[in-house]
């Protein structure tokens, strides 16, 4: 093997690390959620009640996400992944045989933990092993091995539904898991990226109000206790999550070495980028959660052709993502941004129109449309914000991109969810979203909140697109790459 090939098999051997342990995660998230019915008519519990088996794991992620990120650049991020994997496979057995319902829960929690240290580290080790020249191939595939597990999991997961458990399809998915685990044991070598000023001091303060901070904030808007976006608990809630931010960023503008970096807001790749992501995946996930709601409680499709419908999202996302990092490397961020976000509104003004009769054709052009769009601004304004971080804290850069992830579409769900009950209720509907066929006329008033929450995604998503093209997104031959 040449000398120039070595490299570039390395590179490649760490994507098929990262990639594939990344494909699995998703593929197991996306699964669980179709498996809610079934566990909960097996455990006896209500729809409502069995939410936590998601709910459990987003609030963990969400939590720890930065301060392991953080953690994995003084340890090392290979064998942060390595350990990750390990522990993601132990909660996929344990889910298998969890006699109770409680025990399932521990079950997601310790899954939880292992994905929460796989995604803290992914990205950060798939960047570094690239050259900066290629920041944006790299998470472009990246992107791309997340898709096919989005795709795989509720396809596959669908099919193996009729013919074995749900706990069989969990106890399974922990054998390609340990294949994962042997590659990243192969293909990773030693760490070599730690940051000296960090391993002689921690940010315990900072990683435990970060912690703190986005669990509040998670919880409150996800509302998973049902008090009503408006409610006094969620108020408070509200407010103790904003005293908590205002405690950390005192903590680390004090700290003489932070968990995040704060000075990297005034990177403007690093700024625009976040800002981009954050508001442009509140828009798109409206659309990941009412069109569900859409198909199965307004059209009556089963499981299954809604199931093959919702992929499409991933098809796209496939395909863009691809196309997203060439032009990201060959040309910068300013074209794929624009592209991404001008189809994103599109699909948001065509989503807009659909009626209780609308052809399902469009529909799909809808849901691979947002896949296209999204793929094209995701992995350019992730490539602007890791391009901003040092090399030595690609661990909380990669991790604070999921972060902004998951509170982007926290915020969309919570959006969507307030403006369709606040038009159903308007209209006399205080009911379940699952009873919308039992009620005449509330699937009426669930679309007049489903075309009042596009609208309102749309302008958001036209903003965005103003804010990012007439405040200095530049183009290649201006940003100035971060060596990496």
């Amino acid at each position: 093997m040449s000398s120039e090939a070595a490299p570039a098999s390395r590179k490649w051997f760490a994507f098929a690390a990262v990639g594939t342990t990344f494909l699995l995660v998703v593929a197991s998230t996306a699964f669980s959620l179709l498996a809610l019915p079934v566990i909960a008519d097996d455990f006896d519990v209500t729809l409502s009640v069995v939410g936590w088996v998601v709910i459990v794991e987003s609030l963990i992620i969400a939590a720890l996400l930065l301060p392991l990120g953080r953690l994995s650049d003084v340890v090392g991020r290979h064998r942060t992944l390595r350990v990750g994997v390990a522990i993601f496979a132990l909660g996929l057995v344990l889910t298998g045989f969890a006699p109770t319902f409680a025990l399932l829960i521990i079950a997601r929690i310790v899954t939880a933990l292992g994905n929460t240290l796989v995604q803290a580290v992914g990205t950060g080790i798939i960047v570094a092993a690239f050259p900066s020249e290629e920041r944006g191939l790299a998470l472009g595939a990246q992107t791309t091995a997340v898709a096919v597990g989005a795709a795989a999991g509720p396809l596959l997961g669908g099919l193996l539904l009729d013919v074995v458990s749900w706990q069989a399809i969990f106890i399974g998915l922990a054998v390609p898991t340990a294949g994962a685990l042997a590659i990243a044991f192969w293909a990773l070598g030693p760490d070599t990226l730690q940051d000296p000023a960090l391993s002689s001091r921690f940010d315990l303060a900072g990683a435990l109000l970060a912690s703190l901070f986005i669990t509040v904030l998670v919880f409150s808007l996800n509302d998973p206790l049902g008090f009503g976006l408006l409610s006094p608990a969620t108020l408070v809630a509200a407010l103790i999550a904003a005293v908590l931010l205002f405690a950390f960023v005192r903590v680390e503008l004090a700290h003489e070495s932070p968990m995040l970096d704060l000075g990297l807001f005034r990177v403007p790749e690093f700024r625009q980028g976040a800002f981009i992501r954050l508001v442009s995946f509140t828009a798109s996930t409206s659309i990941l959660f009412l069109t569900p709601i859409y198909f199965l409680g307004v059209r009556e499709l089963n499981a299954r052709s809604a199931g093959a419908l919702l992929s499409l999202f991933a098809v796209g996302l496939t395909v863009s993502s691809q196309v997203a990092g060439r032009l990201y490397d060959r040309l910068g961020p300013r074209i794929p941004v624009a592209a991404g976000l001008l189809i994103q509104v599109g699909v948001l003004l065509l989503l807009a129109t659909i009626d209780l009769e609308s052809s399902i054709f469009l529909l799909a052009v809808a849901i691979i449309g947002n896949g296209l769009g999204q793929g094209l601004w995701n992995v350019a304004a992730n490539s602007m914000i890791i391009g901003a971080v040092p090399s030595a804290s690609f661990g909380v850069g990669g991790a604070f991109i999921n972060v902004n992830r998951t509170v982007g579409s926290v915020v969309g769900q919570a959006g969507a969810t307030a403006i369709v009950a606040g038009v159903l209720s308007s209209r006399g509907f205080d009911i379940p979203l699952g009873d919308l066929l039992e009620n005449p006329g509330a699937d009426e008033a669930f679309i007049g909140g489903w075309s009042a929450t596009y609208v309102v995604g749309a302008i958001s998503t036209v903003a965005i697109l103003a804010v990012a093209l007439f405040t200095g997104l530049r183009s290649k031959d201006a940003v100035a790459v971060t060596p990496g």
